[in-house]
């Protein structure tokens, strides 16, 4: 097997990066992708340098501790966008939204009907029907100010 390696020389790089290009594949997670391109510069720079087997060692390490900040400095940058940036976030959407009070906030709690479902909500004592607003939502409680 070592005699294999040492024949392909700097293909073998190459093979091992192709192979753990297909790990990636085959098991997602952006981690073995990034040990793949590490092991191929090593292999495109060793068709061109002839370098003892410790300096590539040592070129792979440096490649692949270098790409993760890399990718994680490109990946903040890149966000995926998306056409339901609240889809798990349900309600972070409902903030700054009015809404008309089901039951009285008394003693800093309350409740409000929103589509189907009625939510806990907390803020200053206000009358059943008055029209307040979400400020913050924590969680299932949504606090809310008396709306203008």
């Amino acid at each position: 097997m070592i005699a294999t390696i040492v024949a392909l020389g700097a293909w073998s790089w190459v093979i091992a990066g192709a192979i753990l290009l297909g790990l990636e594949l085959a098991v997602p997670g952006a981690f073995m992708m990034w040990l793949g391109l590490a092991a191929v510069c090593v292999g495109v720079i060793s068709l061109f340098i002839d370098w003892s087997w410790q300096a590539q060692g040592i070129a792979f390490a440096v490649f692949a501790a270098a790409s993760v900040p890399l990718w994680r400095r490109f990946a903040r940058k890149v966000g995926p966008a998306s056409d339901a940036p609240f889809l798990n976030r349900r309600t972070e959407a409902l903030v700054g939204r009015v809404f008309t009070l089901e039951k009285p906030i008394v003693d800093s709690v309350g409740s409000v009907r929103i589509d189907d479902s009625i939510w806990r909500v907390s803020g200053p004592d206000r009358p059943a029907g008055s029209r307040v607003r979400v400020i913050r939502a924590d969680g299932a409680n949504l606090t809310v100010e008396p709306a203008e």
